[in-house]
């Protein structure tokens, strides 16, 4: 049964485990990102406007996201070649997943009848920093990672 209106996970729960391949079938396992945090952009399709836009925004916001040592995935579950044409086409400079059958938007409660928009803001050590619907832009997910730095200072 969909879950309609669940929220994201909770801010300082473990990430969940998961390891996808991506457009040009290479691995990408969460654990073996530690000591980096991690972006999953749940999305849900290639080439829509939505997500053609939110995913340009972090495509235009890379160095920035780079500085902080931001490690960024793309997550749907369309097919690798749909990801590859829409990845080329905008030059985006990170992977993006294969989630055949939503299994690991299910682990992060980002599925539905079509992907739910969640952001998912991973810490070096594996927690949840922020989990927001919609589009949150890059200067949001900076300022939460600033934050939780921060706090753990």
């Amino acid at each position: 049964m969909w879950r309609f209106f669940d929220k994201p996970l909770p801010k300082g729960v473990p990430a969940p485990e998961f390891e996808l391949n991506d457009e040009s079938g290479v691995a990408h396992r969460l654990s073996a990102l530690r000591g980096s945090p991690v972006l999953l952009v749940f999305y849900p399709g290639d080439d829509t406007y939505g997500c053609r836009r939110q995913l340009c925004e972090i495509r235009d916001s890379w160095g920035e996201l780079q500085q902080s040592g931001v490690r960024v995935l793309g997550v749907n579950p369309q097919s690798a070649d749909s990801h590859q044409q829409f990845r080329a086409k905008y030059r985006f400079p990170f992977p993006i997943l294969v989630d055949d059958g939503q299994r690991v938007a299910k682990l992060y409660r980002a599925d539905g009848w079509i992907v739910k928009r969640t952001v998912v803001l991973v810490s070096a050590d594996g927690r949840i920093v922020m989990a927001e619907r919609g589009a949150p832009s890059p200067a949001r997910v900076l300022q939460s990672l600033n934050a939780e730095v921060a706090s753990t200072s």
